[in-house]
């Protein structure tokens, strides 16, 4: 191998190539190389390797990577798709499974109500039951009206962040917020796009570890560590990951629904009450025109 090809490692190209090396692309197909040299025989692979021509193994190598960068970039175009699967909006042929799941989490939430009403009717507290009853707390916060429950953790949370302003301030955060993010201030905006990225991010990791139990053909051990990384991705990932960007939309419409106000010429309302009155007809007038 040449050493002007080892040198360009130095460059700023060769930095972002390791840039691109560094994501759960490389890690898929690493673990494919492993489990396919587990299962040939890397003895194999590196005689016929170094057998080849340098032209033809530099050629090789871009191969690999432009393999990396291409699948990479694929798996990345179904981001979205794969996180509203993952809140629950499925196809209509799984509708009993849909609604076996909501009837679940319905009991859940039912138990997490009566649990936080017991512990609030109690003169003193532990500190046990403190705990408790700040974390059930928390729990509420992040779920939604009962009529309104998704069938996954994940789309509870998101589920829960689009129905405060709606709530709060009569204002749909789905039909709003395209209008309100055109008005935010840039700082705002930076925040949010990386809270969305690390949402992201959890889902393209979640699915590239389902797609590593493919590898099982060649190895017995990459269905376990694709089930335990998409566990870990969903469950210490993707939920804190949505309750962050939920949090952080909530926020936004606290501190900057003012703005939308302004820019449509409409004179925000003097208390919650009448806001309330007011953000739905608002609402309206985006959604309808009148």
């Amino acid at each position: 191998m040449s050493a002007k090809f080892l040198e360009s490692f130095g460059s700023k190209l060769a930095e972002q190539w390791v840039a691109t090396l560094l994501t759960p692309a490389f890690v898929f197909w690493a673990g494919g190389t492993a489990a396919g040299l587990q299962r040939f025989g890397w003895k194999r692979a590196s005689t016929w390797f170094s057998q080849q021509s340098e032209p033809l193994q530099i050629a090789i190598l871009v191969g690999v990577f432009c393999l990396i960068v291409a699948s990479g970039f694929v798996v990345q175009r179904f981001d979205l798709p794969v996180l509203r699967f993952l809140e629950g909006y499925w196809h209509p042929w799984l509708r009993p499974l849909r609604r076996w799941l909501i009837a679940r989490e319905a009991k859940r939430s039912q138990r997490i109500s009566d649990r936080w009403q017991t512990l609030q009717r109690l003169n003193s507290l532990t500190a046990e039951q403190r705990d408790e009853l700040i974390q059930l707390d928390w729990q509420q916060l992040h779920l939604p009206l009962p009529n309104q429950l998704m069938p996954t953790r994940l789309g509870n949370i998101l589920r829960a962040a689009e129905q405060r302003p709606l709530e709060k301030y009569g204002l749909d955060a789905i039909i709003c917020w395209s209008r309100l993010w055109l008005l935010l201030p840039d700082a705002v905006k930076k925040d949010l796009q990386e809270a969305r990225a690390d949402l992201n991010t959890a889902v393209r990791f979640l699915l590239w570890s389902l797609l590593f139990i493919l590898w099982t053909f060649w190895a017995w051990w990459a269905a376990p560590v694709g089930i335990i990384s998409a566990i870990f991705a969903y469950y210490y990932w993707a939920i804190d990951a949505a309750t962050n960007y939920g949090e952080l939309i909530e926020a936004t419409f606290d501190l900057n629904r003012h703005l939308l106000y302004q820019s449509l010429r409409w004179n925000l309302p003097p208390d919650p009450k009448e806001e309330r009155i007011v953000g739905r007809q608002l609402t309206e007038y985006l959604w309808r025109g009148f």
